[in-house]
């Protein structure tokens, strides 16, 4: 991972919300690694994943709730740079409560948003969803098509876009990345996302389902989703003020994406098929990143899976089946997360 640019603004303090999450558990340590001050505010309800990191003093963990308009101050207080990760994530973990979706993933954003402005932070990284978009028939699914969301997850993910856009000032930049789905290991490892579901099936079953296998679905390795975060704290502000990006790797049927699952992992893997009418399709263009930023995802889907495959091989993924630790809804039900 790089260093901070010397040419661009000099970030000191990160607050990362959401930090302990899937993404998040990558992309503090390398935050640290490249020299920044970390906060994290996150009710950290997926386990411990940084007790490794604890005696960095550069490291400060904020147990906290993204609605606590207190707390909220205590974690921007002192930071130059905001990465809003923090969500309820997918559609059927939204779904398990659509009051307590909208309540983290809407109602406290723009509060969120002026507490980090009125904080002194220079710049706010939205990290939104490809799935904003909805269904399109357009082969290249680009930002400047109309959003047309699906479901509330969605709905308000894209909502929040138009809160940061209006909150937007001099001195204050805002960016809005629209992520594909992310797959590979993280210390937080989330196994309710297709490459990973796949895989975990592969590895400790032999046996990969497959409902459909014609949708599709962009990816995008948890590696370069935070070398991507980097990024965001190094560009020039006139690079990236007010702008929206998707980031996406590529797009692969289901079908595909099994039978990639099947060739890495082997040992006499099969695919099993079963018809659903669910065959909502998804894809995304991250032609825009690479033509502006010169930003391009250098790991493919196989690195994912073979980067899993390591991890369950090493035991560091118990009870992959069953713990709901790697699953979000099955852990929010187990907590009666309200």
């Amino acid at each position: 991972m790089s260093t901070p640019s010397a040419s661009g603004p000099a970030f000191r303090r990160v607050l990362v919300t959401g930090g302990a999450g899937y993404v998040g558990s990558r992309l503090v340590p390398e935050l640290l690694k490249a020299g920044y001050e970390v906060a994290v505010l996150d009710l950290c309800i997926y386990g411990d994943v940084f007790a490794p990191l604890r005696p960095n003093p550069k490291l400060t963990e904020i147990k906290g709730d993204l609605r606590d308009a207190a707390t909220v101050r205590t974690a921007v207080a002192g930071c130059d740079a905001v990465i809003h990760l923090a969500c309820i994530s997918n559609d059927p973990s939204f779904d398990l409560d659509p009051d307590l979706g909208r309540s983290i993933n809407y109602d406290c954003f723009r509060p969120l948003v002026r507490a980090a402005k009125e904080a002194g932070v220079r710049r706010f990284v939205y990290a939104s969803s490809s799935s904003v978009y909805g269904i399109k028939d357009e082969d290249n699914v680009t930002e400047d098509l109309p959003l047309q969301p699906l479901t509330d997850y969605s709905k308000y993910k894209a909502l929040c876009e138009e809160v940061l856009a209006e909150e937007r000032t001099p001195g204050f930049t805002t960016l809005t990345l629209r992520p594909a789905t992310v797959c590979g290991y993280g210390p937080r490892l989330r196994l309710d996302l297709s490459v990973n579901i796949l895989t975990n099936h592969a590895v400790n079953h032999g046996v990969i389902k497959v409902f459909g296998g014609s949708q599709k679905r962009p990816n995008i390795h948890i590696e370069d989703m935070v070398a991507l975060y980097l990024k965001t704290l190094e560009w020039d502000a006139a690079l990236i003020d007010g702008k929206t990006y998707n980031a996406g790797y590529e797009n692969h049927t289901i079908m595909q994406i099994a039978e990639m699952v099947r060739d890495v992992v082997g040992g006499g893997t099969t695919i099993e098929v079963t018809p659903t009418d669910d065959l909502r399709s998804y894809h995304i263009s991250s032609g825009k990143l690479r033509r502006e930023l010169g930003f391009a995802p250098t790991h493919s889907i196989a690195d994912a899976v073979r980067d899993l495959k390591r991890a369950f091989d090493g035991g560091l993924v118990p009870n992959s089946l069953t713990d709901p630790l790697y699953f979000n809804i099955r852990r929010m039900q187990e907590i009666g997360l309200k």
